[in-house]
Order: structure tokens, then C-alpha cells, then sequence
């Protein structure tokens, strides 16, 4: 293929680009230098060098592109005779005028946006198609009078220039190139080759709930993640100071997520799975079954928690008798009554009206006898005697929701108690666990986590703790939102300032205790500051075509009314589907062997049922096959055993996936887990099995 004319024009320019990059992050370096953060000087004075110093921090950051390209497109004006080169980030010349412009400004717009019928004032699009610094080709698209005349140019050169003027895709040949490069284990940006549909998402408007719903290979995954760098972009203020939060499935997603921000230039976003946003997330620790998990994720466990914290609010059993001094104080039953019903009236957190009963316990101490001590001096004098301090305990305790939820789960009497016309008595014996000999020796589980944070919620901080309060965000990016119960959902909100979310998900792979069938389920649960929007992802970007046929077969056979999505990629090869004649596992390292080989250098995952995961890892072993299972590192091997539960939103040169029928028997959401499970792969896909395969397969 002959070399592009323009290429060494083109290489020079972002040569420069470079350069003047290479420029900004040393000036920026020298005035980290110049600004030392020292204990001299007046209090304002060390904040403003402190502030200056994290300023610049946060510049360095946002300039640093890893090995990522700087710059990868043009956009030409038709009018004018303007260019502007589009890239990750924004560089400007000496002379202070733009060299290449942020993605996320609105002149880039029409680089993502610009169709045939609607150029948006483009004479030409640009790719370029880098690896770093190099620049390795160009792909030039035509528009309007610029189009028809080079048509009349080639023509008159006698040769066939033929090209549809609105192609299926934006710089079709960028896009093609980076779908069939191998995948590194790793979500890459697509900032390069983001198309008409998934940019109109990503350029949304800030406030409300925009739900996107995508099927397999849409991308929606890293439209979410590109809208949330857009809107730190485009809403600096008040974004950067009320936080943009980006919510993941699970840590083995966000390890395959992390790259992609900061190669946008964009390090203010946090990253985070649930149980992350409470205290004590190290403790959080695998997974309940799937009974359990459901009914921790009713919306009818606020009451019971509710009634949880309201059965340790009570009156003490007898007469409270205390000595000061020669005489001696009583508290009786019922001004104990008297002080928990006051209490309960301030519709405080719990927690918060802990002195409120203090205070009136003394009070009542000093009134039983007339001319009495002063309350706040009686405190002083006795509030450290046993009988005082358990008596307190007794009539409203402070509690971490660590604790509440220890006591709670540890006892059936708390639990029936609690449960009241909420829960019936089976419902008890799932929520039922033995108690540990400290709450500190607890393991929480995922399910746990949205119920610990409703009883954060309804205890409120323990008094005198160091606690800033509940952590807002000015936007949030949920993805796989269709998997959240209500109770998650519930959490999920009280983190959003304004009620600005994004859920991404797909209503065809909601595999969870709580997969939701439609999308106003899911929103019933949230904040209605203002009227949702919905838009949808309908074109398929990772998938092959015969890929994606097959999945569909299984996806028409569930129980959910959604469309597949469109294939981009029409060719590739057909999916394989091996009866293992001898052993299973033999036939799945055969095979697994030489998916290795067929897409080298990229990566293969086996894609199996909780029950096989051992049998398969072992006869890996046995075979000398190198590979590794999938951790909250990523998948770091080229061949790689993932459970199918955690297989979702992982993206594959090619998948072996084991035994569908037992898939679909293990799993509550048996065909949507093999839909996940099917749609994994960019290239290649080999189905092996020894039980008859499940009836949309078999057709």
C-alpha cells in the first residue's frame, strides 16, 4: 500500500506537538521547584503554597499520557480554510494558539459527530493511526463539495474511487484497526474511534439520570467512563470540587477499567466498587448464596433495621439506685420510659441523641430527691459507676453499624423481634449467622455492604468520632447498573448530590440476586430530582458477526424483550462447538492450547461453572499449560480461568467456554450467564462440552 503524501508533513506537526508537551510539563516541573511547602510564614500563607503546590501536582498529572498517542485525528473546516488536530489533551504553541485541542472541547465535536448527510461544516476527517509518537498511517474521509470533488479528480484519473458517502461507521478504517489489535489484558480508551451514537451519550447533558442501555460489544462500559472524564472537562466547576465517582461491579473490573482515565488525561475521577464507600471495606469478603443475597437486598430490610435500632432503645428492667455522697438517687422504670420516648421524638440519627438521654438520665437522678445535686455536677461525680454506665448501654446504646448488624444477624430472638410482619420465619433463618467473639473478627459480605451503610444511615456518626459525614458526588457513573438490588440502589443515591447519574448496563446480562427485567425497576429505587432520559448503544463494535448470531439465539431464548446488538465486524469465524468424546477437561486444555496459538500474541480466557474451576485448573497443570486466574489484578496471563460470575464486562481475543448446560443449571440467571459468557471474545469463540448443549444452541 502506497504511503500517504501528506505523512511526514503530518509526523513533523506532532513531532512538535511533543515537543511543546515535553515543554509545559518542564515549566510545570520548575514551578513545583520554585514552591517549597514549609512551616514558615502565616497560616494563609502555607495554604496558598499548598494549594499552589497540588495545582501543580494535578497539571503533571494531566499531562502525563503513559504510552498513549498525544494526537489522533484532524477535523478541516469547509469554510475558512481552519484545521484543528484533535487529541487527548489540549497543547499550545509558543505562541499560546492551540497545537492540538481536547477531545472534550466543542470544536472537536464534528470529529465523532460529522456523517455525509450532516458533514457539521467539515470538509474533511482525519485519522491517524499511531503507535506512541509514530505516526503509521492516515485515513482521510471526504465530505460535501471537498468529497465530490476528489471523485471527479479520481475519475478523471481513471480509477475506481468508488465509496459510500455516509459510511456505517466514523473513520471506518481507524475503527477496524483497533478492534482487531490484540487485547492486553486491559480496558483501552476508544477515544480515537468513539462514534455518532456513543458520543451523543457522552456529550449528554450534565443534570438528572441518563440510562444507556448497550448489549455486549457496544461499548458502553468506556462510554461511561469517557462521559465522566467529558463532564470534569466541560463542568470543572462545580464537578472538581463536588467529585465525579465511577461504580464497578467488582475489583477485578476495576483493575480491567483503570488505565482508561488516566490515559484521557483525566486523573479526578475515583473508581470504586460499593463496599468501598463504607468503613471497614477490607473486612468485606465473599459472597452470600443466592436466597440470602436476595433477601439482604429488599427494600424491606430498612424497616427491619429500622426496628433494630429502635429494640435497643429501651426503658431499664428495675429501679436504677445510685449513691452520692449519704444520699442515694434513683431513676425508676418509668422515668426511664419517659427519657426513650423524649429521645425517640427528636428524629435524630441514634447516635446523635446519645447525650440528649444522658443529659436527661442525670436530670432525673438529681430530681429523685428534693434539692437535689446540679445535674451536670452529679455527672461528674458518677457517670463512671458500673451500675450508671450499664444502665446507659442498656437504655440507648452507641453502635456502629458493624455492630448493629453483628448483634442482629448473631440472634434469632433480635432478628424476630426486628423482623416483626416484615420478614417471615424462614426469611429468619437465612438472615441467622453465629456470632463472632468481637464484631472486629467479623467478615462482611457484598450483600452486607448496602444494609451497613443504611445503618450508617439511621445510627448516625458515634459522637466524638472523626467523621467528615456521608461522601457526596456531583456525578456518578454506575455501570452494571441492572444488577443492583434495591437496597444498593438505595446506597447509591445518598452519594449523589444533585441527583446527576449515569447507568450504564444491559438489561439481557443481569445476572445478580436482583436482575432486573426493566429499566423503571431500577429507577424506582433512585433519586426523581428530575425526568429520566434514556438513550440506547445499538451497534456492536467487539463482536464478529457470527459471533453475535449465535449469541442472539440465546438471548431471543430469555427472558427479557431486548435487541441484539448490530455487528459491525460482517466476517469472521464461525464459533466452534467440540463434543469432548473422552475427558472434559483434557478437551478443554486441547483447545484452550490452540485458541493460544491462533490469536498469539493476544490473550484467550476458559470461561467456566464455579463447579469445574478446580477439575480444569488441574489439568491445566497436569498439561504444563501456563495460565492464571483471573484476580483483582486483571487478567495478567495470556490464558487465563475465569468463574463465569465474574466474566462480565471483560473483553477477549478469544473464549473457551465450558459446558453451557451446567452454566445454566448453576446460575439463578442461567441463559443471561451464558449470554455474558458467549459474548466475551473479539475473535474466536470455542464452546466444549459433554452434556447435550442447552436447546437455543442446539438448534
Amino acid at each position: 500500500m502506497a504511503e500517504h503524501p501528506e505523512l511526514a508533513a503530518e509526523q513533523a506537526y506532532i513531532d512538535e506537538a511533543y515537543r511543546r508537551l515535553e515543554e509545559t510539563r518542564r515549566e510545570a516541573l520548575d514551578l513545583r521547584d520554585m514552591v517549597e511547602v514549609g512551616r514558615g510564614g502565616t497560616n494563609q500563607a502555607r495554604w496558598e503554597r499548598e494549594v499552589f503546590q497540588e495545582n501543580v501536582v494535578r497539571r503533571l498529572a494531566d499531562l502525563h499520557l503513559g504510552d498513549a498517542s498525544l494526537c489522533f485525528g484532524r477535523i478541516d473546516r469547509a469554510e475558512g480554510d481552519e484545521s484543528f488536530y484533535v487529541g487527548r489533551i489540549a497543547v499550545a504553541g509558543e505562541d499560546r494558539e492551540p497545537l492540538v485541542v481536547d477531545w472534550r472541547a466543542p470544536v472537536a465535536e464534528p470529529f465523532y459527530r460529522a456523517t455525509g448527510p450532516e458533514p457539521l461544516g467539515l470538509s474533511r476527517r482525519r485519522h491517524f493511526a499511531c503507535r506512541g509518537q509514530t505516526l503509521l498511517g492516515i485515513d482521510d474521509e471526504w465530505f460535501g463539495a471537498a468529497l465530490a470533488e476528489l471523485a471527479e479528480r479520481v475519475a478523471a484519473a481513471g480509477v475506481d474511487g468508488s465509496e459510500p458517502v455516509d459510511r456505517a461507521v466514523v473513520g471506518g478504517a481507524a475503527l477496524l484497526t483497533s478492534l482487531e489489535a490484540p487485547r492486553a489484558g486491559r480496558l483501552q480508551d476508544v477515544v480515537a474511534t468513539i462514534q455518532a451514537e456513543q458520543d451523543e451519550i457522552i456529550r449528554a447533558d450534565l443534570p438528572g439520570i441518563l440510562v444507556t442501555q448497550g448489549g455486549p460489544g457496544t461499548g458502553k462500559t468506556v462510554v461511561g467512563l469517557h462521559r465522566a472524564a467529558y463532564l470534569l472537562y466541560t463542568h470543572r466547576f462545580p464537578l472538581e470540587d463536588q467529585g465525579v465517582l465511577v461504580l464497578g461491579p467488582n475489583r477485578l473490573f476495576l483493575s480491567y477499567v483503570e488505565q482508561v482515565l488516566p490515559a484521557l488525561g483525566e486523573a479526578g475521577v475515583e473508581l470504586a466498587v460499593l463496599a468501598d464507600l463504607v468503613p471497614g471495606a477490607e473486612r468485606v469478603v465473599g459472597d452470600d448464596p443466592h436466597d440470602v443475597a436476595r433477601l439482604k437486598g429488599d427494600p424491606r430490610m430498612v424497616a427491619v433495621l429500622t426496628n433494630a435500632v429502635r429494640d435497643r432503645e429501651r426503658a431499664i428492667r428495675e429501679t436504677l439506685e445510685v449513691g452520692d455522697g449519704l444520699m442515694t438517687l434513683r431513676l425508676t422504670v418509668e422515668d426511664s420510659q419517659r427519657i426513650v420516648r423524649a429521645g425517640r421524638r427528636r428524629r435524630r440519627p441514634h447516635n446523635a441523641c446519645r447525650p440528649i438521654v444522658e443529659r436527661e438520665l442525670f436530670a432525673a437522678l438529681a430530681a429523685s430527691r428534693p434539692g437535689g445535686p446540679d445535674p451536670a455536677e452529679l455527672r461528674e461525680r458518677v457517670a463512671d459507676q458500673p451500675e450508671v454506665r450499664e444502665a446507659l448501654e442498656w437504655m440507648w446504646p452507641v453502635l456502629t453499624p458493624g455492630q448493629l448488624l453483628h448483634d442482629l444477624f448473631g440472634s434469632k430472638a433480635l432478628l424476630a423481634s426486628a423482623a416483626g410482619s416484615e420478614v417471615a420465619g424462614g426469611e429468619i433463618e437465612l438472615l441467622h449467622r453465629p456470632r463472632s467473639r468481637t464484631v472486629e473478627e467479623v467478615s462482611f459480605t457484598d450483600a452486607d455492604v448496602p444494609l451497613l451503610d443504611e445503618a450508617a444511615r439511621i445510627l448516625g456518626p458515634v459522637p466524638g468520632a472523626d467523621d467528615d459525614g456521608l461522601r457526596t458526588y456531583g456525578h456518578l457513573v454506575v455501570d452494571e447498573a441492572q444488577d443492583l438490588s434495591p437496597m444498593e440502589l438505595r446506597m447509591v443515591g445518598r452519594r449523589s448530590l444533585g441527583g446527576s447519574m449515569t447507568l450504564v448496563g444491559d438489561l439481557a446480562q443481569a445476572t445478580g440476586p436482583w436482575a432486573h427485567d426493566r429499566w423503571d425497576e431500577v429507577l424506582a429505587h433512585l433519586p426523581e430530582q428530575r425526568l429520566p432520559r434514556t438513550a440506547s448503544l445499538t451497534v456492536g463494535y467487539r463482536l464478529t458477526a457470527p459471533i453475535m448470531a449465535l449469541a442472539a439465539r440465546v438471548l431471543t431464548a430469555g427472558p427479557v424483550e431486548v435487541d441484539a446488538p448490530t455487528a459491525v465486524r460482517r466476517d469472521g469465524d464461525p464459533p466452534q462447538l467440540i463434543r469432548a468424546e473422552g475427558s472434559l477437561v483434557d478437551a478443554v486444555v486441547e483447545v484452550a492450547s490452540a485458541e493460544l496459538e491462533e490469536v498469539d500474541p493476544g490473550n484467550v480466557a476458559i470461561i467456566a461453572p464455579a463447579s469445574t474451576l478446580d477439575e480444569v485448573a488441574a489439568g491445566l497443570d497436569r498439561a504444563g499449560v501456563e495460565y492464571g486466574r483471573a484476580t483483582r489484578r486483571g487478567l495478567v496471563h495470556r490464558l487465563a480461568l475465569v468463574e463465569v460470575g465474574f466474566v462480565k464486562g471483560l473483553e477477549l481475543d478469544a473464549a473457551v467456554v465450558v459446558e453451557p448446560s451446567a452454566i445454566v443449571d448453576a446460575e439463578p440467571q442461567g441463559l443471561r450467564a451464558l449470554y455474558v459468557a458467549l459474548t466475551r471474545a473479539t475473535k474466536r469463540l470455542s464452546i466444549v462440552h459433554e452434556r447435550p448443549l442447552p436447546a437455543a444452541l442446539a438448534e
